[in-house]
């Protein structure tokens, strides 16, 4: 039986400067059987070259001999060549298939074989190493407090100088997540004076963690979900929440927002009313932004707006994409971790009895087979019927 031969495509999305699969990877899929192909300059923008691959044992290939000749193509967005590929192909990356509902149509109809990492059950012990959400979480916290730094027009410590001193920033992370657990402790950690918000009632002893203070809101509402994701707030409770925290937002030089519900429009916790109430020269830094939405009324995925008041809004919807030499190492982690989880004997096995595989297989043999995904599909064609 012929080795399995995983492709790792080159991303095709604007911006996008991640690979699948650094070359440090590649000798891991080898000791477990798997042959390892690249598509030439897949690695180019996170400093991998093709010649780093070929050290390591890969073979460099073009784009039609890649996705014709790999049993298991690797991405972090969907394949940009969706019209190469074919029938019994595997596909992993991060799909997102409950907000791609036509991306779902497309793959089951071309009988690929789709499995999505946001989609694993990430209560699972065993499954942390193939936690790709996470580990990009990490590195957008990082990121989004760099941004707002440099964003910043004041200092983020308190500086002592001969002309005196200068008062530190103040920084509010709204969302306790990982991404927001990471973007407090370098925000602190550059000098600011960090609090943190979230529903969650957990999240309160994870935000004192790590030394910042914890916003109170007024009588608290417990707004814990499945594995571990905040729920969705009721009308009354966003309400009251919005309230409070039109008032609080305005004493913080800075904000990052950091709340998501996979699949779902991300709540909005900070209003025009609250914009407006802020400083000029403040930053507000979405993580959430998307075309979905964001945590931040009127913020623009991928671009940054100066509000009328002078507030800098950043809609920062990919910002691992910008560290991408470290994004894209933890992601072949993630990769290959998942694929030894498949593989036994040099072939995958995708059977959905182990809940992994169940997790993060959403098509096969022309066939939707995920449940939440089955779901989301059956509400858009009942709401495009309508």
């Amino acid at each position: 039986m012929n080795a399995v031969t995983v492709g790792v495509v080159r991303e095709e999305t604007a911006g996008e400067r991640r690979v699948a699969l650094t070359p440090d990877e590649v000798a891991r899929l080898q000791a477990i059987g798997l042959e390892v192909a690249v598509e030439s300059g897949a690695g180019d923008g996170a400093w991998f070259p093709d010649a780093a691959y070929t050290s390591a044992g890969a073979k460099v290939a073009g784009t039609q001999e890649l996705y014709a000749g790999c049993d298991v193509l690797v991405c972090v967005h969907p394949p940009g060549r969706a019209d190469l590929l074919r029938a019994g192909q595997v596909v992993i990356g991060l799909l997102q298939p409950l907000a791609n509902p036509q991306l779902v149509r497309d793959l089951a109809a071309a009988k690929v074989t789709a499995m999505s990492l946001d989609g694993l059950p990430r209560t699972l012990s065993r499954a942390q190493a193939m936690d790709a959400l996470t580990s990009q979480a990490n590195v957008a916290g990082y990121k989004a407090a760099l941004v707002a730094a440099d964003t910043y027009g004041g200092y983020f410590p308190m500086l002592m100088t001969a002309a005196g001193t200068v008062r530190p920033a103040t920084v509010l992370v709204v969302g306790a997540g990982v991404a927001g657990l990471q973007a407090i402790g370098t925000a602190r950690r550059l000098g600011a004076i960090v609090t943190g918000y979230d529903v969650r009632d957990a999240a309160r002893a994870d935000v004192l963690s790590t030394g910042a203070a914890f916003l109170d809101l007024g009588p608290g509402v417990s707004a814990a979900g499945a594995g571990g994701y905040a729920r969705e707030l009721t009308g009354a409770e966003r309400d009251a929440q919005q309230e409070a925290m039109n008032t609080a937002v305005s004493r913080f030089d800075v904000v990052i927002t950091t709340a998501q519900v996979p699949g779902r429009r991300p709540p909005v916790l900070i209003s025009q009313a609250a914009l407006t109430a802020m400083a000029p020269g403040s930053v507000v830094v979405d993580l959430a932004a998307s075309p979905l939405g964001g945590n931040v009324e009127g913020s623009v995925p991928g671009s940054t707006v100066i509000t009328s008041g002078g507030v800098t809004l950043i809609g920062a919807s990919d910002l691992p994409a910008a560290v991408p030499r470290a994004a894209s190492a933890a992601y072949a982690r993630n990769i290959a971790a998942l694929l030894a989880h498949l593989v036994r004997d040099g072939q995958l096995q995708l059977g959905t009895g182990d809940e992994i595989t169940a997790g993060v297989l959403v098509t096969r043999d022309g066939e939707v087979v995920h449940p939440a995904v089955l779901a989301q599909l059956a509400a858009s064609t009942q709401k495009d019927s309508r």
